[in-house]
């Protein structure tokens, strides 16, 4: 298993990092390209959340881990130190947000939240498959 981490702060730039971070951990790796348009998305979602919804002091910062798996799948966390777990919300065809958390129900093959060791914050996770095989593994 291979993995990369980074720490980010509450920033409207970081979105934009976050990205920067995949495209660096899965380009080396060229049977993990086809996880990277789908990757960028949740990770850019996930992030902005965490950016934009968390209700933590100030100078606290988001934790991003990466992780591609055994069996071809990428894993995703972003870590924050809101304990409120995030709950999907239907937006109408007009609103400028709240697609997010319903992006990556949609796309992921999996996701969820859990609480953070220390029971300070949460993080919210997603895996993104290539093949719907890899999925299964």
């Amino acid at each position: 298993m291979r993995e990369q981490t980074c720490w980010l702060p509450r920033h409207p730039k970081s979105p934009r990092n976050a990205r920067q971070e995949l495209r660096s951990f899965l380009l080396p790796h060229p049977f993990a390209e086809p996880l990277l348009p789908t990757g960028e998305l949740l990770l850019s979602e996930l992030v902005t959340n965490a950016v934009q919804h968390a209700r933590t002091p100030r100078g606290r910062l988001i934790f991003v881990r990466l992780q591609l798996l055994p069996h071809g799948t990428l894993r995703i966390e972003v870590h924050d130190a809101d304990s409120e777990k995030p709950t999907p919300y239907p937006s109408s065809l007009t609103s400028e947000s709240g697609r997010g958390l319903l992006l990556v129900r949609e796309l992921a093959s999996e996701w969820g939240c859990c609480p953070r060791r220390g029971g300070i914050g949460k993080f919210i996770w997603c895996h993104v498959s290539a093949s719907p095989e890899a999925a299964a593994a």
